[in-house]
């Protein structure tokens, strides 16, 4: 039995975009879901006064690692539409509005990975100095 994806089914020259975007769409949403549940963890740290450990660490990479996953995937997909020849079934605007949103997209992701990176170095130099207090009391 074959998948039918909408779209598709509308406007049958969508047939081989179909596969490659419902596979980036499915990866893009699996990060946009894991990085919440890794700050989510973080403030969990936070609340029992843990945040300053190494283990925080493993969490703020995984928020690293996702947006580091999302950004390029948004990359391909906005450079996949802006140079490829992709039927519309009206005046294209569809495709500028993908095409908008993709670059929103990876702009939004790549802002959020270097913040994230800024953060973790202050995360780091904040441990730095909570264990050289910790020596000194």
């Amino acid at each position: 039995m074959e998948p039918t994806f909408g779209e598709v089914d509308r406007f049958p020259p969508y047939a081989p975009f179909a596969a490659p975007y419902v596979a980036v769409a499915v990866v893009g949403v699996a990060c946009v879901q894991d990085a919440p549940a890794a700050v989510w963890r973080l403030l969990g740290m936070v609340e029992r006064d843990a945040i300053f450990t190494r283990r925080a660490f493993r969490w703020v990479d995984t928020v690293i690692g996702a947006a580091a996953v999302a950004t390029p995937l948004a990359v391909g997909v906005a450079v996949h539409l802006a140079v490829a020849e992709i039927p519309s079934p009206d005046d294209g605007m569809e495709l500028i509005g993908a095409l908008g949103a993709a670059v929103v997209g990876v702009g939004v992701a790549a802002a959020f990975a270097m913040l994230v990176v800024v953060m973790r170095g202050l995360l780091r130099k904040a441990t730095q100095r909570q264990s050289e207090i910790a020596a000194m009391v």
